[in-house]
């Protein structure tokens, strides 16, 4: 009788073992579908109806129904590296930027990414992407990294710049060629033309910039480290401190629809509003939100944020963190 159970038992194995190896089709998996509120989140964007998230080990997620559901994209080379900005050169064209010189690509709308760009033996991260025209393409980055395209995203070349290789944080422009990169310890460039000269401005504070808003052809706006805002009338020759009652870090901001100012949010839970003029209008903290890293501004009036506790949503399917 027990040689009978053994022969059986073995017989189960060899099955088992067979079936595991034998070719067969399986049915391709359906979008994955995931909790946003589980995943740091450094970049939100608004790419007409859909948002796109980007964060650690690589993680992009997707979502048109205004945040309220997130299904992750495909990205064909697994790095897991954080990822810390995104931009849309078009509706379908997208392009991500991360550590060790991480740069995605998707020509669909951010459900498919290619790498076209990674160094992981120089292992420099690259804090943000910019465009213009959708066309010309700049990414930046830590201890000077600054690399351009002039082909959509597809192709880059490293380029050396004025900063005495200081972290590159923020940049921002317009369509008259006026530009504005800013950084660590007070570092501001400035360029008149599209970016093809820079020039270093005389330092107005001693801590790190994190970001900068063009406001108009001359009103610009940087903030960071403490809670730190400043506003130039006349293209960075000279700056005022703009007090937000606040010693936080500010990490990132959104621009209000029809020139209505703009959110910065930051460590702690904060945000900001400012009007067009960059004058303080309120400042409040929200409870439970952690340290927030971006925003974005949701059907003209709705502001979605979203950090190192991912991007937030209610008990009742609305979004946790909105101003009306």
């Amino acid at each position: 009788m027990r040689q009978l159970i053994g022969y059986a038992m073995s017989a189960i194995i060899i099955a088992a073992v067979a079936f595991a190896f034998s070719p067969r089709n399986p049915t391709p998996l359906a979008i994955t579908r995931i909790n946003a509120d589980r995943v740091q989140v450094n970049a939100l964007l608004a790419n007409g109806s859909q948002l796109v998230a980007v964060g650690e080990r690589g993680t992009i997620l997707t979502s048109t129904d205004s945040g309220l559901s997130w299904q992750t994209s495909q990205v064909a080379a697994e790095r897991e590296a954080t990822l810390t900005g995104v931009i849309a050169l078009s509706p379908e064209v997208l392009v991500a930027v991360g550590h060790d010189g991480w740069i995605l690509r998707s020509s669909d709308r951010g459900q498919s990414w290619q790498e076209v760009h990674y160094d992981a033996q120089l292992g420099e991260p690259l804090l943000g992407v910019w465009s213009g025209d959708g066309k010309q393409v700049v990414a930046y980055g830590s201890y000077g990294k600054y690399l351009e395209s002039s082909d959509a995203g597809e192709h880059w070349t490293a380029r050396e710049m004025p900063g005495e290789g200081a972290h590159f944080n923020g940049l921002d422009g317009g369509p008259d060629g006026r530009q504005m990169l800013v950084g660590e310890q007070g570092l501001v460039l400035r360029s008149s033309n599209g970016g093809h000269d820079w020039q270093s401005l005389t330092p107005f504070y001693n801590g790190s910039l994190f970001g900068v808003v063009r406001l108009s052809a001359s009103r610009w706006l940087a903030y960071g480290m403490r809670g730190h805002v400043f506003i130039s009338t006349d293209f960075g020759d000279s700056w005022s401190q703009v007090d937000v009652g606040s010693s936080q870090p500010i990490y990132g901001h959104a621009v209000l629809p029809q020139h209505a100012g703009l959110v910065l949010v930051g460590a702690g839970s904060r945000l900001i509003r400012l009007d067009a003029n960059g004058a303080l209008v309120d400042s409040a903290q929200r409870a439970g939100l952690g340290t927030l890293t971006s925003a974005v501004v949701l059907n003209a009036r709705r502001l979605l944020v979203a950090g190192e506790r991912g991007v937030f949503q209610g008990a009742d399917g609305g979004l946790a963190a909105v101003a009306q």
